[in-house]
């Protein structure tokens, strides 16, 4: 017996499936039997992976580049005896590790999640009776018996079905439920399309089946998908990835500037350990120490702002992430629609009418679609009204019905079948209700739906006798029809082209479309026979219906594409479908040669090779009847050439591609539990627009970190260069190293910080996405920065000599020195409050945090100038009124400098290109 071939049950007959699995179909497997194929088969649940320890997840918070410099600056600021920094420092390192610990500690539930999903019980067929047992029990060759609302227990192949339908969308991304059948189907069929296999984990919606077990466990689809989730790498962000690559040339600069100054001071004849001084005092000025808080300040507020928002982020990264993301892959059930198929069209009587409303909530109205604009709803409404073949037409829905609607936890949701609910809506939207309907037409009889038939039929007491009312395909139904009823209510030939053409005009549209019929038979008429339905019937009318996409989803897709960022539906459903909801979103790519939006298929997918996937990729907007393996393929092929990929669901089937996205977005609500433990990013509403927000959210952290990095470099870069010049040029030090923490950690607390509060700036969302191989610093940011650090040097090595020269002490004239990086730091902070706009166009009070750290900065500088007990900690000593306006000035020097190179900047960009 062999059960590894996953691939080939669905192209067996049944007869051929029992051999190849040594079953009996109708005694079942015996109890010996059962034992030992568990024992070389082992238990149907998830086999559970090893995680990293919680030890090691700790230790890797501290495995960056960044954390190492600030780790040797703890040790620096030890070895000079500077306890208190040292601890400051070091605190700043260990919050940093635990708020990570803490975020990543939550990840990697989804295998969890899966196996939950299968802990059912079922009922097989063993030892030629009947029973119940634990699903976790079955084996491969055991024969299992189904019913509505049952769970599929594991991977099946039916042997015998009655009408069975199965709801898929959590593996498939089918809209509506699946109907089975037994018959052997091609070998090449598509995971959605294997109509003669139950997944486990799936749910019985219709129908009675027998089936026999051909997978358990690991080797079931959704085994195979928790081996994908497990294998899927977890990528890391554009932040971190950036913030590691700057931290790595920053390590590397600092090390090579102390090392040269070192040896400088060196062949300047002066002594090792004055140099060895001189070269940590360089290191301590170039490292930020601040940068590490600054980066988890502003993606904690990132977090803070987006939970308000709808949105809850698992890993604080991934704010940032989504700000940076070039293209968004989304399903399309639940997540671009509402997940509620909904009755959108009916034609009647010759009439086309349009419903409105979206969803099972009965709000909306139908009207016919001819209705000139300026006409009331209530006029709408009487046209309606008058139309009898409208309303027997969704009469014929409601009775000929067997689902029902049930409020759960303040939503709608269906029992039983999700075109049948639609149906129900549409009549409740007409005013009718399914009570006193069922009341005032009492059924007496039912010929249910069978696949083979395709077609469900209902036989109901009336006035004057009874009433048969029929629902089913239209090419069944129109068989069997020889009149169609007209608006009046009175009966002529059937016109079957004109019904046709109808039909074609909704599936063009996407609409799933069913007829209805009806005839009248005798009152003494008690049972219902399929020679009752074969013909004589009158068409009612049709109704076309579909999963309709979310108002707010299309204002979203919308603002997505406008702020350059590429939107693509990856869905399980069919091509039609999925190209219709496309259009409705307004999703721009692949479109044909006649401009009209196409969509490639999972078969289509098959067929293209690895290396050539990346350009279908990128130039298609729509994927259709696509398998879970080929949503990770087509998020891989996007990640090769460049892309930040956002990847949304809620279902099973996309918790691979969401693991393996650069940031994986689950729905709160409707989402599975396994989608939300791979997701990076939960949307508690499920609502598409949140991602809007989300991106908002996100470049706005980008921004602001941006615009930390590019103030707070001119300092450690000036610091830095303080030092060297004056070992070249063999004077004192203008600082001593424990002013230069003194500065680092006092501006970045009271100024740097406040920046990371800054409001979002107004042509956030009119920005293209920022390049993905993009530096955070641009060149343009870098020449400011040189321009920065150059006029601190210059001005504040100028000062120090100058103070020398007039005899001034020298803690006195290191005080100066000091004053000058700090007023210098907070000019230049009021300049960074926007990278590319005139600080005046921003309003002074928009910031108030920003306000209050100044001050607070101010206060504290005085402190360090004139409190004795500051001049004892720090060597520092009082200075004169003259030397602050000397510092002040060289502040507002810099100040318009940078406003005027801004000025440049913004005009040189808006003139046009002249060659």
């Amino acid at each position: 017996m062999r059960t590894s071939e996953s691939a080939i049950w669905h192209q067996l007959e049944t007869n051929e499936v029992l051999r190849k699995l040594e079953s009996d179909f109708k005694a079942g497997l015996s109890a010996g039997e059962v034992k030992r194929r568990q024992a070389e088969y082992g238990l149907n649940q998830m086999t559970a992976r090893r995680g990293t320890p919680a030890w090691l997840k700790f230790l890797q918070q501290f495995h960056q580049a960044l954390v190492y410099i600030l780790l040797a600056a703890t040790v620096v600021s030890a070895l000079l005896g500077e306890w208190v920094d040292a601890g400051v420092i070091f605190g700043v390192v260990l919050i940093n590790a635990i708020v990570g610990f803490i975020e990543e500690a939550k990840a990697e539930k989804a295998i969890e999640a899966l196996a939950n999903m299968v802990r059912t019980e079922a009922t097989v067929r063993r030892e030629g009776r009947k029973q119940r047992v634990p699903s976790a029990e079955l084996v491969p060759g055991d024969v299992v018996l189904l019913q509505s609302g049952d769970s599929v227990p594991a991977d099946l192949r039916f042997i015998e079905v009655r009408s069975l339908q199965v709801e898929e969308a959590a593996l498939t991304g089918e809209s509506v439920p699946t109907e089975k059948r037994v018959k052997a189907l091609p070998a090449e069929t598509v995971l959605g399309d294997r109509k003669n296999l139950g997944f486990a984990g799936t749910l019985v919606t219709y129908g009675q089946a027998e089936g026999v077990v051909v997978a358990t466990g690991d080797r079931t689809e959704m085994g195979r998908i928790a081996t994908m989730l497990h294998e899927a790498v977890d990528l890391s962000t554009p932040l971190t990835r950036k913030i590691a690559e700057f931290s790595r040339l920053l390590l590397y600069v600092i090390l090579g500037l102390a090392a040269l100054t070192f040896v400088v001071g060196l062949l300047r004849g002066e002594s090792a350990a004055d140099m060895f001084m001189a070269a940590v005092a360089l290191a301590v000025g170039a490292i930020p120490e601040g940068l590490p808080a600054a980066v988890t300040i502003t993606l904690a507020i990132g977090v803070s702002r987006m939970a308000k928002r709808h949105a809850i982020i698992r890993k604080m990264p991934a704010v940032e992430t989504l700000g940076s993301t070039t293209v968004i892959c989304s399903d399309k059930t639940g997540t671009l629609t509402e997940n509620q198929m909904t009755v959108s069209r009916i034609w009647a009587g010759g009439k086309v009418f349009e419903v409105t409303g979206g969803g099972y909530e009965p709000k909306g109205e139908i009207r016919a679609s001819n209705v000139a604009a300026g006409d009331t709803p209530a006029a709408a409404m009487e046209v309606v009204r008058a139309n009898s073949a409208l309303r027997e037409t969704l009469l014929a829905g409601l009775l000929c019905n067997d689902s029902q609607l049930v409020r759960k936890e303040n939503r709608l949701q269906v029992e039983g079948d999700p075109t049948e609910a639609a149906l129900i809506v549409a009549a409740q939207k007409a005013g009718f209700e399914s009570a006193e309907i069922s009341g005032r037409w009492p059924r007496v009889d039912v010929i249910p739906f069978e696949s083979e038939h395709m077609f469900m039929a209902t036989l109901h007491r009336a006035e004057g006798g009874c009433l048969i009312y029929m629902k089913g395909s239209v090419e069944r139904l129109l068989d069997r029809c020889d009149r169609v009823l007209d608006a009046s209510g009175k009966e002529t030939a059937l016109d079957a082209a004109r019904v046709t053409g109808a039909v074609e005009e909704m599936t063009t549209q996407g609409l799933r479309v069913l007829a209805f019929a009806s005839r009248r038979v005798p009152a003494n008429h008690k049972q219902l026979s399929l020679d009752d339905v074969q013909g004589g019937l009158t068409l009612l009318g049709l109704q076309g219906m579909i999963d309709p996409p979310r108002a707010e989803a299309i204002r979203a897709v919308a603002d997505c594409q406008s702020a350059g960022i590429a939107v693509k539906m990856i869905t399980g459903d069919h091509r039609g479908t999925a190209v219709a909801i496309a259009r409705q979103l307004g999703l721009r790519g692949g479109e044909d040669t006649n401009g009209q939006l196409s969509a490639v298929t999972g078969q289509e997918l098959e067929k293209i090779a690895d290396e050539k996937l990346p350009e279908t990729a990128e130039r298609a907007a729509v994927f259709a009847r696509v398998a879970p393996e080929q949503k990770l393929r087509l998020v891989r092929a996007l990640q090769s050439r460049g892309h930040i990929v956002a990847m949304t669901g809620d279902g099973v089937n996309d918790a691979p591609a969401l693991k393996q996205a650069d940031i994986g977005v689950a729905m709160g609500i409707t989402g599975t539990d396994v989608s939300k433990g791979a997701a990076d990013m939960v949307l508690t509403d499920d609502n598409f627009a949140s991602i809007e927000a989300a991106v908002e959210e996100g470049r706005n952290v980008f921004d602001n970190l941006t615009k930390f990095i590019a103030w707070t470099m001119p300092t450690n870069g000036g610091e830095g260069l303080l030092i060297l010049v004056s070992i070249l040029v063999g004077t004192a030090l203008p600082v001593l190293p424990v002013q230069l923490l003194w500065i680092n950690m006092s501006t970045a607390l009271l100024l740097g910080l406040m920046l990371v509060l800054e409001p979002k700036e107004k042509d956030l969302m009119a920005r293209p996405p920022r390049e993905p191989a993009q530096p955070i610093l641009t060149p343009l940011l870098m020449l400011r920065i040189a321009l920065v650090s150059l006029f601190m040097v210059a001005g504040g090595f100028a000062l120090f000599l100058w103070e020398k020269s007039q005899g001034t002490p020298v803690a006195e004239a290191r005080t100066v020195v000091v004053n000058v990086i700090v007023v210098v730091e907070l000019f230049y902070l009021l300049n960074c409050r926007s990278l590319t706009r005139s600080f005046f166009s921003l309003g002074l009070f928009s910031n108030p945090w920003l306000l209050g750290g100044v001050v607070a900065m101010i206060v504290a500088q005085l402190l360090f100038t004139y409190a004795p007990f500051m001049n004892t900690l720090f060597n520092s000593a009082p200075i004169s009124g003259l030397a602050w306006l000397k510092i002040v000035g060289l502040g507002a020097l810099v100040f318009v400098a940078v406003e005027f190179k801004k000025w440049l900047d913004a005009r040189r960009q808006s003139q046009p290109n002249r060659n």
